[in-house]
């Protein structure tokens, strides 16, 4: 009993590991993210630059970020410039939204609540006696008075709760980190993050010589788990939402924007 629960204990840490240097990662790229007006150092004259973020946040997860330019009104033909204007960039905010358009990526938590709820219900319906009650029993060596006890416990109740909402809000910051949607996407974003768990799973659960058909039981649910989660986030994931005019594809506000028209209204 204690083994299944600490099996799920370490699912649960896992995730946090994965997911707060990602979380981390993500704060940093916002940072260093949009369009900044500088003076170029050749020319002396305003340019738009913008750094790679992505970058940024990656060598920012071990130390300092590696800052470097990404864009620029100049470029392509004075792409190989020295980038001496990153301090002046480093300074300057990016432009806000009443200067551009900028696109945000925003977790809607009613797909991923949704997607929680069916999961823990797929847990409650997997290990119930219509499924595989008996083997899971047979598995932790339960007997059916210990199991009428474990049911009006409240931690393994919260704790399978937990898991799912922890498990569907990753694959819903994996997929508005990477502008991903639609089902299939979806369950293959959520596949990948069950893989890497899963094989974290496995070798703790070797090294506590947590009983193998206890081991499959969790993995075969898991699986069909995450194959849920992915599919209602990444089907739903921005569709149950209002989007404003200027979000909206081929608006007048989203198709005036560009780097040099940013410029020449900043310098005016």
């Amino acid at each position: 009993m204690l083994l299944g629960f600490g099996l799920l204990l370490l699912l649960a840490f896992t995730s946090l590991l994965l997911l707060l240097p990602a979380l981390w990662g993500r704060d940093i790229r916002n940072q260093y993210a949009g369009i900044r007006a500088v003076i170029c150092p050749e020319t002396r004259k305003q340019v738009a630059v913008s750094f790679d973020s992505k970058h940024a946040a990656i060598t920012g997860l071990t130390g300092k970020p590696a800052l470097r330019i990404a864009d620029c009104t100049r470029w392509p033909e004075r792409s190989q410039c020295a980038q001496e204007c990153i301090p002046e960039a480093v300074r300057q905010q990016p432009y806000t939204l009443g200067e551009v358009v900028v696109k945000t990526k925003r977790i809607y938590h009613l797909p991923v609540l949704l997607a929680a709820f069916a999961s823990w219900y797929l847990g409650a319906v997997w290990h119930s006696h219509y499924l595989f009650r008996t083997q899971w029993m047979a598995a932790l060596g339960l007997s059916q008075p210990e199991l009428k006890q474990i049911v009006w416990w409240y931690s393994p109740h919260l704790l399978s709760v937990g898991m799912c909402l922890l498990f569907s809000y990753g694959v819903a910051f994996l997929l508005t980190s990477f502008r991903r949607h639609g089902v299939t996407r979806g369950i293959a974003v959520s596949t990948l993050f069950w893989a890497a768990l899963a094989i974290l799973g496995v070798m703790a659960a070797s090294q506590a010589k947590i009983a193998v058909d206890l081991l499959k039981l969790e993995l075969g649910y898991t699986l069909l788990a995450s194959l849920l989660v992915g599919a209602i986030i990444g089907g739903l994931n921005g569709k149950m939402v209002l989007v404003s005019e200027e979000e909206k594809p081929g608006s007048s506000v989203a198709a005036r924007v560009s780097p040099l028209n940013l410029v020449d209204r900043k310098a005016s």
